[in-house]
């Protein structure tokens, strides 16, 4: 067996070994249900641990390799980074975002923010909320509910108290009153995008109408008690909705808005609560199962593309039959917390066991194969470029665990994330030492 050969045949070893752990975490959370506590505590431990792997084994070396020096380093962090967020993306959009939590919690937040800004397409319409700031009125988003509203029953009469306002988002609707001789009298008939009962949020007045249903409707409505809630909380709300009142008891009329829909929108997008977004834990089961049901082998190719990265980083990184300590070590640490959330969450959603399994043996293999390429084409390539090819993996897997780690941890147990960090971190900078 020749120098390469047995160099080749040593990434393939490690590499395998490396990623040993992904299936010996997919047991542990297959076989009990951690606590989010020990996740998150495992999880950091892992993001830490890789972080100094990077850079004592990755950046250290590519920095200080002659003939190659930081720019390939940094061309490659950088694009590695744009590559794996554009494959990353267009995983998730193959059905790859059930993988983890992180993804799952992320593409959920995305979901309910697009639902949020169309919602905010139907506030942009009612001239009264137009004569409103639009950065406070945004706050109401999580409390509007739609309703169905069945064809032929009033949803509210002439001369009831005027609790709330609503936006049809799909249906008609017939506004008609009794005249003073009793005979009725057709108002108008609303459809989608179209609002009524709109003057029960500042004017505490009776309905001078009725409104029913001529279709099964539905529409998204605006309670009263929850604008006044608000109201009380901003100032800003408050006095706007007072001189609005005003000038409709001095004039009758709602004045025309100062700003377009589309700029009272905009605004009001800006302003949008993140913390409005965030999903309950039965949203996130709900959609992880659903997303499961015919995902598998997007699964599989979300999986596989955070860890090809690590495997060409152990390829490249071989020197005969030698292997960096701390780099096995840290990417080790690294895959157990990730299969052990994984797994666990899986299992929740429905996915059976055996299928778990083949998923992280299978990743077992596919490291192991990817460290061997690795290897080949680094031992092709000049300094600049083997430098430049290290920075690619580097900042694919920093991005990686930027973005579904560290995220995960830390919405598992905050306090938890900056200790086990550093305590992984610390853990691989030992390994170094070893090395």
């Amino acid at each position: 067996m020749d120098f390469l050969s047995s160099s080749a045949f040593a990434a393939l070893l490690f590499g395998a070994l490396s990623s040993v752990s992904l299936p010996i975490g997919a047991v542990i959370g297959l076989r009990t249900k951690p606590s989010r506590a020990v996740i998150s505590a495992v999880m950091s431990f892992g993001a830490g641990s890789l972080i100094a792997a990077i850079s004592f084994e990755l950046v250290n070396p590519a920095v200080e390799r002659e003939g190659a020096g930081f720019v390939p380093l940094a061309l490659g962090l950088l694009f590695g980074c744009l590559l794996f967020i554009a494959l990353s993306g267009m995983a998730d959009e193959g059905g790859a975002w059930v993988r983890k939590r992180s993804t799952v919690l992320s593409k959920l937040r995305r979901v309910k923010k697009g639902e949020a800004n169309a919602l905010l397409e139907h506030l942009g319409r009612v001239d009264i909320l137009r004569n409103l700031p639009a950065d406070q009125v945004q706050a109401l988003i999580p409390y509007i509910d739609q309703l169905t509203l069945p064809a032929g029953k009033p949803v509210f009469i002439q001369g009831s108290a005027g609790e709330s306002m609503f936006i049809i988002d799909s249906g008609l609707v017939r506004i008609e009153y009794v005249d003073e001789g009793g005979a009725r009298k057709l108002v108008d008939e609303l459809g989608e995008g179209q609002t009524f009962g709109e003057m029960a949020l500042i004017w505490h007045a009776p309905r001078t109408a009725d409104a029913i249903p001529l279709v099964e409707t539905k529409a998204f409505v605006i309670h009263r008690g929850d604008f006044e809630t608000l109201m009380e909380s901003s100032p800003e709300l408050k006095a706007a909705v007072g001189a609005l009142a005003a000038e409709r008891g001095r004039t009758g009329k709602i004045p025309a808005a100062a700003v377009s829909g589309e700029e009272w929108v905009r605004k009001a997008s800006r302003s949008l609560d993140e913390s409005a977004f965030r999903a309950t834990e039965a949203e996130i089961k709900a959609a992880a199962a659903t997303g499961r049901s015919g995902a598998a082998t997007a699964i599989w190719l979300g999986l596989l593309l955070d860890g090809v990265p690590e495997s060409l980083v152990i390829g490249a990184g071989m020197t005969g039959f030698s292997a960096s300590p701390a780099l096995i070590a840290g990417l080790f640490m690294a895959n157990l917390p990730e299969s052990l959330s994984s797994s666990s969450m899986m299992k929740d959603s429905g996915m059976k066991s055996g299928r778990i399994m083949w998923m992280w043996t299978s990743l077992v293999i596919a490291v192991g194969v990817g460290a061997l390429i690795g290897n080949l084409i680094s031992n092709l390539l000049a300094p600049f470029a083997h430098s430049l090819f290290e920075g690619l993996a580097a900042g694919s897997m920093l991005a990686m665990t930027a973005q579904t780690m560290l995220p995960e941890a830390y919405e598992r147990s905050v306090r938890m994330v900056g200790l086990f960090t550093v305590l992984g971190f610390i853990a691989t900078v030992f390994f170094h030492t070893l090395g």
